[in-house]
């Protein structure tokens, strides 16, 4: 008599528990690393769009569907906060998380759901593409345009032409059909003029 074995299923649980306590983890190393990384590539410790790829590579690393993602991407992305703050308590640097705190927790729920629809169907990684290439070149855009005179050029340029890189992945891989691709090109667009005005906001009063 032949026996049958189930493969095992990933718990939940394990999974959100891995991705709070690396989001924690990660936020701490961000604060660690504005000391010791060179002045071109400062601005990788000081940036939205690293903190955007680790939530979205942690959340794709557990498989996590669409309604757990978003509220993981929030999660993710307020740990993320949480952990740089520590981080710069224990150089015994003060800093006021508030406003950026709201701000990841709000934004941390479109980056999730964005993850989860990238191996989606239909218009879905449509509006994800839209969405993660859109805040990558419009932060890089943001650096380049208004803060060219305290930052170094060398990291805003090679992240836009990341966010660049994943459009094009992303249209010549995933993305079919003339709706969908016009939807992906348009919704980055979009998403770059409300992002750079929005993003910049937030960083007069944070």
């Amino acid at each position: 008599m032949s026996r049958t074995t189930s493969h095992p299923t990933s718990d939940p649980l394990h999974a959100w528990l891995m991705v709070c306590v690396l989001s924690f983890v990660i936020g701490a190393l961000t604060a660690w690393a504005q000391t010791v990384l060179p002045y071109s590539l400062y601005s990788l410790a000081n940036s939205a769009n690293a903190w955007v790829l680790v939530i979205v590579v942690l959340i794709l690393r557990v498989r996590a569907r669409p309604v757990p993602a978003t509220l993981l991407g929030s999660a993710s992305s307020v740990l993320l906060m949480f952990g740089f703050t520590a981080g710069l308590a224990l150089s015994g640097e003060a800093y006021d998380p508030l406003l950026w705190t709201l701000s990841s927790a709000v934004a941390g729920l479109f980056i999730g759901l964005s993850a989860a629809w990238l191996h989606g169907d239909g218009v879905r990684p449509a509006l994800a593409t839209a969405a993660l290439a859109g805040v990558t070149i419009g932060e890089a855009l943001f650096g380049l345009i208004y803060v060219p005179e305290t930052t170094s050029p060398v990291y805003w340029t090679l992240s836009g032409l990341a966010g660049v890189a994943f459009l094009a992945v992303m249209l010549a891989r995933s993305i079919r059909g003339p709706l969908p691709i016009a939807l992906t090109l348009a919704g980055t667009v979009a998403v770059i003029v409300v992002f750079i005005p929005v993003y910049g906001t937030v960083g007069t009063y944070a």
